[in-house]
């Protein structure tokens, strides 16, 4: 196996005065030994693990690092800045640059290697010695541990010190211990506060393991006994239990969430993101031992859902609300899609006149298209009378864990039995959460805790929710959903307009966030039903081409305006094609979280336009997805490919116009960005995207 690194991969004089382009600098060592085998593909990479977090370190260290398919081995590059390079660090600029890249696959004995090499960069004689070294050979031999940081400092050879230290063994003789005096023994010391902690990071390769290092030296400074999890890319080995129950405290400094975090419940807990586990390690150690001091503790094992689990301490109802709604979406999202494109191809292949044709077990004949067309549609017709069910089945699984399950299922089955729909699934998922949640701070005696969650628990609950939907709250949902439903079918001119215009608005505003998925889940509801309105069509088509605009209008500004674009945006464009034309609106989340301030308005006011042009158009859509690819189901077609073409060309003209305007300003020639600027409205642009919602 060749070296990690070598003199080859080190530069002492790098020039570069940009983060990019000292990761392109050391890159192209790469590839000129041929770890690399894509170059632009393989910094593609670099610039996506750098936009989920600065890998800027205090101290001026940068370590932009990723894995990428596109390195053959395991491999490190140096670079030693005079100048400084800006990585995000709060202390200002790297001096010290680690480009580390590691092949998708890599083995656990390479990346203990790199995390080796993460824990050194908390030593100040390691990065002393790093810029003091004179020579790339010796450098590359102090990353490599081949000699120490006294070494290289002195230009001594590990070799010569080694068999100096060995004849200092040979002529010293040896040590013999005096006796010493009885004496009384000393009063026990009182044992040291004990505290387990656990790291993580998004790659898991460096801010993981560098964090450890900061922590366990911070703690033997401070006397605490600490011991540490590293939950890196070679895997991680669970503390023993018996360390987690003596503990005092536990700290968590993580960027993804903790493995198993049931297991540190009911201690004192301090809960922070990787980086403040590097920066600030004695901070977060005095405050656990103020948190044990004052007797706080977090909730035991058993309490708290899915989602409480996921949150952030301090979260509103209003946030937990949302959370909870769009879990049950996150789930039904799925059988939209799938259940939408089978009904579709039904109607692709058997025309419209399909949703009368017989079921498919009393006729289907191998060859003709018609049966396949009925089984298409049929099959659809299943996966889609899940959707209610589903959706109020995992709100109250959000809510109270699986014993919500039977209740939130229950209730949304009788939502569609009352033609309550969704309204009435979004109001059974919330019941049932409350009711089961309700039901589980009831003291019982031990003896009947084992049946609980089996029989008890999803009996009353089922009986209550049922009685609820039944009897007290069915019929006026199931009223209110008719009123929405006549209301959508009235629309009509300068109301269907608007309509459109703010779906659009919603559509582009978070690319597949909350807002987002409040539209598309709006849309969806009207045509999950075997016969929609030509109301409810309309609004489909107008959502799935508003959703289109944002990745063909960067698409396509990358493509005409390239230079105000960075090369790594100029290959997301040329992918963004492809995701816009299928209607994933994710496709224009590299550029929003890079650009938010210009990119979000420049895709609403396309979207707006497009929804508002669909809607005057009267396009129609029998299917909640599929992009171009079911344009031959979209009625009008011709007119709502030109309502895309306006929203993505109004796009593409307003982000151009923004950046442009930009680039004339002092410090951003030709339209460049400065990375760093904007980077916590980058940072909240991306937060919300969860899961996609193929929107």
């Amino acid at each position: 196996m060749s070296e990690m690194i070598t003199a080859d991969l080190v530069d002492l004089d790098l020039s570069a005065d940009t983060k990019e382009a000292a990761a392109r600098a050391l890159a192209e060592r790469m590839a000129a030994l041929g770890r690399v085998t894509d170059l632009e593909g393989f910094l593609a990479d670099v610039a996506a693990r750098e936009a989920q977090m600065p890998t800027g370190l205090d101290g001026g260290i940068g370590i932009p690092h990723c894995r990428s398919a596109h390195v053959t081995e395991p491999t490190l590059a140096f670079g030693r800045s005079a100048a400084g390079i800006d990585f995000g660090a709060a202390d200002g600029p790297a001096d010290l640059v680690f480009l580390i890249a590691a092949p998708a696959g890599a083995d656990d004995a390479h990346l203990t290697i790199l995390s080796a090499l993460a824990r050194q960069l908390m030593n100040a004689e390691f990065t002393a010695a790093l810029r003091s070294v004179a020579d790339t050979a010796t450098a590359a031999a102090l990353i490599r541990g081949d000699v120490t940081p006294q070494q290289a400092a002195s230009g001594q050879a590990a070799s010569t010190e080694a068999e100096a230290d060995s004849a200092s063994q040979t002529t010293e003789p040896p040590a013999t211990a005096e006796p010493t005096p009885e004496s009384t023994p000393e009063p026990t010391p009182e044992p040291p506060f004990r505290i387990v902690a656990v790291t993580s990071c998004p790659t898991g390769i460096a801010h993981t393991y560098m964090a450890a290092e900061s922590l366990e030296n911070a703690g033997r400074e401070a006397g605490v006994e600490l011991v540490v999890e590293t939950q890196g890319s070679a895997g991680f080995t669970r503390l023993d239990p018996a360390l987690i129950a003596a503990a005092d405290g536990v700290i968590f400094a993580h960027d993804v969430p903790v493995r198993d975090k049931d297991r540190f419940a009911g201690k004192p807990t301090v809960d922070v993101g990787v980086k403040a586990g590097i920066n600030r390690p004695a901070e977060l150690i005095a405050e656990v031992r103020q948190k044990a001091a004052r007797g706080e503790t977090t909730a035991p094992a058993a309490a708290g859902t899915p989602v409480e689990r996921a949150g952030e301490p301090g979260e509103g109802y209003g946030t937990k609300l949302r959370k909870w709604l769009m879990s049950g979406v996150s789930y039904m999202v799925p059988f939209v899609a799938a259940g939408g494109l089978l009904i579709a191809i039904g109607f692709a292949l058997g025309g419209y006149e399909v949703n009368k044709a017989p079921s498919v077990m009393d006729h289907f004949v191998w060859t003709q298209t018609d049966s396949w067309a009925a089984l298409m549609f049929q099959i659809g017709g299943v996966a889609f009378a899940f959707l209610v069910p589903v959706l109020a089945g995992y709100i109250a699984y959000g809510i109270a864990d699986r014993p919500g399950l039977v209740p939130g299922f229950v209730g949304g089955s009788i939502a569609l039995t009352i033609n309550a729909g969704f309204l009435g699934g979004l109001a059974a998922g919330l019941i049932s959460g409350a009711v089961v949640t309700a039901i589980q701070r009831v003291r019982i005696p031990q003896a009947l805790r084992g049946i609980m969650p089996v029989v008890v628990i999803p009996l009353i609950s089922s009986a209550v929710v049922g009685f609820l939907m039944f009897v007290v709250i069915g019929k006026p949902i199931a009223g209110a959903q008719k009123g929405m439903t006549d209301w959508l079918s009235g629309l009509s001119g300068a109301n269907a307009v608007l309509l459109g215009a703010l779906l659009g608005l919603m559509m582009c505003f978070d690319l597949g966030g909350p807002v987002n998925k409040v539209a598309y889940t709006f849309a969806t509801a009207g045509i999950a039903v075997s016969d929609p309105s030509d109301s409810a069509m309309k609004i489909m088509a107008a959502v799935m081409a508003a959703g289109m605009v944002p990745p063909l209008a960067m698409a396509l500004a990358t493509t005409v305006r390239g230079r105000l674009f960075t090369e790594t945006e100029r290959e997301n464009g040329k992918a963004a094609w492809v995701l816009g034309a299928s209607f994933i609106s994710e496709g224009a989340i590299p550029f929003a979280a890079a650009d938010p301030l210009r990119v979000i308005p420049s895709a609403m006011v396309g979207g707006a336009l497009t929804g508002a042009l669909s809607m005057a158009f009267g396009a129609t859509l029998r299917a909640p997805h599929g992009g171009v690819f079911v344009v031959p189901l979209i009625g009008n077609p011709f007119l709502y490919l030109i309502a895309v073409a306006a929203g993505v060309c109004a796009s593409t003209a307003l982000v151009v116009a923004l950046k442009t305007l930009r680039g004339s300003t002092p410090g951003a020639p030709g339209g460049k960005r400065d990375e760093s600027e904007d980077e916590g409205a980058a940072r909240a642009a991306s937060a919300d995207r969860e899961q996609p919602v193929a929107a």
